[in-house]
C-alpha cells in the first residue's frame, strides 16, 4: 500500500501558499494583500518559511497518512 499523505499535503500547501494566488504576505503596499498575482523576493521567502513549517507540522508532528489500495 502506498502512503499518499505527504504527496497530497505538499501539493495542496504548495498551491495554497503560492505568493499572490490567494494572499501575499508581506504585500507590496500593505502587510497582507489578497489575489494580486504579483510577488516580491521577501514574499517568496516568507511563504517558503510558512510552507516548510506547515509541512513539518502536518507530516512529522501530526503524522498524516493516506493509504490507497
Amino acid at each position: 500500500m502506498a502512503d499518499w499523505g505527504p504527496v497530497v499535503i505538499a501539493t495542496v500547501l504548495f498551491v495554497l501558499l503560492s505568493p499572490g494566488l490567494l494572499f501575499q504576505l508581506p504585500g507590496n503596499g500593505r502587510v497582507v494583500e489578497f489575489n494580486n498575482m504579483q510577488t516580491s523576493g521577501i514574499s517568496i521567502l516568507v511563504h517558503t518559511i510558512m510552507y516548510f513549517g506547515l509541512v513539518t507540522i502536518f507530516l512529522i508532528a501530526i503524522g498524516v497518512h493516506i493509504y490507497s489500495g
